[in-house]
């Protein structure tokens, strides 16, 4: 099993709705094996799947955060993304006018 980071993490809601961002197959894997709020279904078996499946390397990682991400988005703790210039660091003035 590997554990290779996600290109793009995955932003999701947490505890008292603080933003956790979800970096790899494992992270998604381990979140959704103790997922309990809700109940699972169908869209969470998917995710639990192929989030398994890029951990045997059965499917690429990328396809494991598609799953997560549509889980997260049907389950409700889909976090929005930032804009860019939220993310950008302090004291970057590459992008100032």
């Amino acid at each position: 099993m590997h554990s290779r980071q996600f290109a793009r993490p995955v932003s999701i809601f947490v505890g008292l709705g603080f933003p956790h961002a979800v970096g790899s197959a494992r992270e998604a894997f381990e979140l959704l094996n103790d997922w309990s709020s809700g109940g699972r279904g169908p869209v969470h078996e998917a995710a639990i799947d192929a989030c398994r499946a890029a951990l045997a390397c059965e499917c690429d990682d990328e396809t494991a955060r598609q799953a997560f991400e549509a889980f997260a988005r049907a389950s409700g703790i889909l976090a929005p993304e930032m804009p860019a210039a939220i993310e950008q660091p302090a004291g970057d003035e590459s992008t100032a006018a």
